[in-house]
């Protein structure tokens, strides 16, 4: 209750200002796009931030294939905007992208609601099967071993094994069973499996229309040189973080206290919020967004099929594809280390063979800044995965559920984008904004400590593992500072360092480096796993142990690159050649930024308008 309140008294703090501002200076379309996509947002976020619950407690996978599977999930989620935005730059426009997008999604999240039967988990001993029961979700689960009938609970017996708690001595089964005396059986609902893989897959598209094209279509609602472009994007990316914000807290409760049903349902009905704002407020977009050769759209190409409806009907058998493609980690994997080789091969001959000596020093740090990228986001990303279950294992939560620690991120930039934006303006102002390589740095070095604070204070651990709120908090919050030094470069740099034909290329590499991010993060989360029984812990100390283990090499990971990019940044900051000026000033980044680095997604068309800009 104490995390609602403080939810309403943050958003009552920053967004009566952001109210105003939007009835008082603002287009109409304005308003309908920061509903359309607050509710986008919260439907993402709702689901984000108890999936890897779901997957562990309810599907039962270990905790290793549930990281990875969440891994495949959203690096598919960060690829898949490149082609909706060359698809809605070439033909369909951005409205009608954004609307077949926001379909897909309400269907996504709405199928995440179909539950289907919970796994089924048993232990067999000498030939004879024990039912694993298990009530409760996220933090609040219980699980017991039925034996004659009773329940008994069991923890992990010294030197591996099983040790069974209260069992009688003329039970079936012996109070501790010795690692390898045992094994352990799964059932699952191949339905529900089906339809959890047909959801995710639903939504990965959904994005992939949606979310390179509705920021588009912010920025096409002021006219070229209009002075309230910018504080419009600003309160635009305020409702992303609101969303985001408020998600975790209902949402995650939801699924806790309710039923995963309600939790997913809930996102889905976030986005049919989002869905119905955008479609009714047609009109207050101003013709905006529309197909840039609506005759071509219209012309049929397959029999009665037109283009629009083609592009549409291969969106749905695309959907079909990624069901195959995400329940194969490893051929995602495949794929992105097969794109890495030939981007950087293409990269390299690119620049021997095409460059003069600024084109090649610009793309060099064009470079440089995307691997800075990876490094980042592969940390930050821990949030959905490692940290969301370290919080349910070995955090005293203090009356919150462990996917409502989720919201603290969106809270921390709620409160401090204004400030950094105001400060970067500032220094922009003087001359003294920190050149890109150097915020990199910074932000980097913050990523690492924000792990390295629960390292240092995991001694602080009570006598069940657990480690006290406030370790989170200053986590999430120096993730959030590093998030606010980081996002406001981003693709903007990229599209200002690029050689003009190969800005496009550039683009895909971005986004193809978050998508990296992503998978590899699903994969170092795997790392802190710790062994489950019926989706329940079961030696919390190793967890704790494992956990701090796999924080503390990111910590000193993230720490050293950024020491490493703040030395560099001394070397290269000269590759820019002024790049970064205008008139012979600094020119700050005036967008305030946003969770999950929102400005990565644009279209083509307003990367070059950006450029041009």
């Amino acid at each position: 209750m104490l995390i609602v309140i403080l939810g309403i008294v943050i958003t009552l703090a920053t967004g009566i200002p952001v109210l105003l501002q939007l009835l008082k200076n603002h287009p109409r379309g304005l308003i309908i796009l920061f509903f359309a996509e607050m509710w986008e947002r919260f439907s993402y976020y709702g689901m984000r931030g108890i999936l890897i619950f779901y997957l562990t407690q309810h599907l039962l996978f270990d905790d290793a294939t549930a990281n990875a599977q969440y891994g495949s999930y959203t690096s598919l989620v960060y690829l898949l905007p490149l082609l909706g935005g060359v698809l809605a730059d070439r033909y369909l426009g951005t409205r009608k992208a954004v609307a077949f997008g926001a379909l897909l999604l309400v269907a996504g999240h709405l199928t995440m609601a179909y539950e289907g039967r919970p796994a089924d988990q048993t232990l067999r001993y000498e030939g004879q099967s024990y039912a694993i029961a298990a009530e409760g979700r996220m933090d609040a689960r219980n699980v017991h071993l039925i034996v004659g009938g009773q329940p008994y609970a069991f923890t992990a017996a010294e030197g591996g094994g099983l040790e069974i708690k209260g069992l009688p001595a003329d039970a079936a089964l012996p109070a501790v069973l010795p690692a390898g005396s045992y094994t352990m059986g799964k059932t699952v609902d191949r339905n529900g499996v089906n339809a959890f893989y047909l959801a995710v897959s639903l939504i990965i598209m959904g994005v992939g229309f949606l979310k390179p094209n509705i920021s588009t279509i912010v920025g096409q609602l002021y006219p070229q040189g209009d002075p309230r472009r910018d504080s419009g994007f600003t309160l635009y990316y305020y409702g992303i973080n609101l969303g985001a914000f408020w998600a975790s807290i209902l949402c995650g409760a939801l699924g806790q206290y309710v039923g995963w049903w309600a939790g997913f349902g809930l996102a889905g009905v976030g986005m049919l919020a989002g869905f119905i704002v955008f479609v009714l407020g047609k009109k207050h977009l101003e013709g905006h967004g529309e197909p840039p050769h609506p005759g071509l759209l219209a012309k049929p190409v397959l029999g009665p099929i037109n283009r629009e409806w083609l592009i549409y009907l291969a969106g749905l058998v695309g959907v079909g594809g990624v069901w195959l493609l995400v329940q194969r980690n490893d051929l995602v994997g495949i794929g992105l280390i097969a794109s890495t080789l030939i981007s950087l091969a293409f990269v390299v001959g690119f620049l021997i063979f095409k460059c003069d000596r600024i084109e090649r020093e610009r793309m060099m740090l064009a470079m440089v800044l995307i691997f800075g990228a990876v490094v980042f986001f592969t940390l930050f990303e821990q949030a959905g995965t490692s940290l969301n279950l370290f919080a349910a294992r070995n955090v005293d939560l203090g009356g919150m559920t462990a996917s409502q620690t989720q919201s603290f991120n969106a809270g921390f930039i709620l409160i401090f984008a204004p400030v950094f934006a105001a400060a970067w303006a500032w220094l922009g102002q003087r001359g003294r904004d920190p050149d890109p390589v150097l915020k990199f740095g910074l932000a980097l070095i913050q990523v690492g400590l924000g792990f390295m604070v629960v390292v240092w204070g995991a001694g602080m651990a009570d006598s069940d593992y657990r480690v006290p709120l406030v370790l989170l908090g200053l986590l999430y919050l120096l993730h959030t500072t590093g998030e606010l030094f980081l996002s406001p470069v981003g693709l903007s740099q990229i599209t200002k360092l690029s050689v003009a034909s190969l800005v496009s290329f550039m683009m895909a590499i971005w986004f193809l480096s978050s998508s990296i991010a992503q998978y590899v993060g699903g994969l170092i989360a795997g790392m802190a796993g710790a062994e489950t029984v019926g989706g329940q812990v079961l030696d919390p100390a190793a967890a704790l142990a494992s956990s701090v283990k796999v924080f503390a090499m990111l910590g000193w990971w993230g720490m050293g690159f950024g020491v490493a990019f703040i030395v560099l940044s001394f070397f290269i900051k000269g590759w820019s050649h002024g790049a970064n000026d205008t008139h012979g000033a600094a020119q700050p980044e005036p967008i305030a930024p946003v969770l999950d680095g929102e400005r990565q997604a644009v279209s083509p068309a307003a990367i070059r308008a950006d450029r041009e800009g």
